[in-house]
């Protein structure tokens, strides 16, 4: 397997840079896991599509105003930063733009963009990846000051920021907003309860490098960055209990997927047996993994040679993934995070 095998091409205009209102007016390619060709309805036809009895697991993690802006203590020039993860109550890893002035010991502040909120920090050091270990003054503050950050392949200004949530976003510590559930509304998920699909609501925080492609052809030299995650006692005896029950577990997004099955193999690998609890998981999911807990997949569609496509890839098939993805080019549907969705199942 070679990264460049999971390489399309993708016409640039089809990378959507503004989201759809309302939300579930996107487009749905629906593909059945193992065979058939796909078929395509809209994103408010699901409880048209699923089946009573499915369950639906959704990540509720909320996206972190994570991109600062400021300037450097020493010469005052503009330096913006974008927080990765949290080490500590003051301390963050993080992006730091330019890096070469940004080096230890440089001093910066940064502000919101009214200029009414600061705080000041400092580089501490330069882990290996590049990232700058930063401690700042006030951590208390950075919420207030920091924006939602869009990945980089969005150009467009977000006028709403709430439009980079989901409608269920709870548990804020994404740097990345789990795409596959921008979709919902409260009134299709209203009419999801009504024709009796469950859900059930997991926690991971998703980081910016789900965004980072592969570089090398080798797959396995990529090194995949934890991510935090929890599963709820509630949300664990649901899902044995739909898995014990033959009805199908849908996830809602990869990230979601990560988690499920990273649990069940921290449970001991076994199919219905996942216990509540918490961690990191930097699980790399390839073609040939056994996967124990999801029967199908809510999701978009991904970049070229990342980790998503490979995941997807791994759960219905590299060729029929690939197929189905020319498909959607061909009909025009809309690409990455604020494009449309696929729902692959059995």
């Amino acid at each position: 397997m070679k990264t460049s095998d999971f390489d399309y091409e993708l016409p640039p205009d089809l990378i959507a840079q503004t989201p759809m209102e309302p939300r579930d007016a996107s487009r749905l390619l629906v593909l059945d896991r193992y065979q058939g060709e796909p078929s395509h309805a809209a994103f408010r036809d699901l409880p048209h599509i699923l089946r009573r009895g499915d369950l639906l697991v959704f990540n509720d993690s909320r996206v972190f105003p994570a991109r600062l802006r400021g300037v450097e203590r020493a010469g005052g020039r503009a330096v913006e930063l974008l927080l990765l993860s949290r080490l500590g109550d003051d301390v963050w890893r993080a992006l730091v733009k330019p890096g070469r002035r940004m080096r230890g010991g440089a001093r910066f502040t940064v502000s919101d963009p009214s200029g009414e909120r600061e705080a000041q920090g400092e580089v501490v050091s330069v882990d290996p990846s590049g990232a700058r270990i930063a401690r700042f003054d006030s951590p208390e503050s950075l919420a207030d000051i920091g924006i939602v950050p869009l990945p980089p392949y969005i150009h467009s200004r977000l006028d709403d920021p709430e439009r980079y949530q989901t409608v269920y976003a709870s548990a804020e510590g994404s740097v990345a907003a789990p795409t596959a559930g921008l979709h919902f509304t409260q009134p299709l998920l209203d009419a999801l309860d009504s024709m009796g699909v469950e859900k059930a609501f997991v926690t991971l925080h998703v980081g910016w490098d789900s965004f980072k492609p592969v570089r090398s052809e080798d797959p396995a030299e990529h090194a995949m960055h934890s991510e935090y995650w929890e599963l709820s006692e509630s949300a664990a005896l649901g899902i044995n209990a739909a898995k014990a029950e033959g009805r199908r577990v849908i996830s809602v997004g990869t990230t979601a997927v990560r988690l499920l099955e990273n649990a069940a193999l921290s449970s001991g690998g076994a199919d219905v047996a996942l216990s509540a609890g918490s961690g990191w998981v930097d699980l790399f999911i390839t073609p040939g993994f056994r996967f124990r807990v999801i029967d199908g997949l809510i999701t978009n569609f991904h970049l070229p040679r990342s980790t998503l496509l490979m995941l997807v890839s791994a759960f219905t098939g590299r060729e029929r993934v690939l197929a189905a993805y020319e498909q959607a080019v061909n009909e025009r549907y809309r690409f990455y995070s604020f494009g449309d969705a696929m729902l692959i199942a059995r």
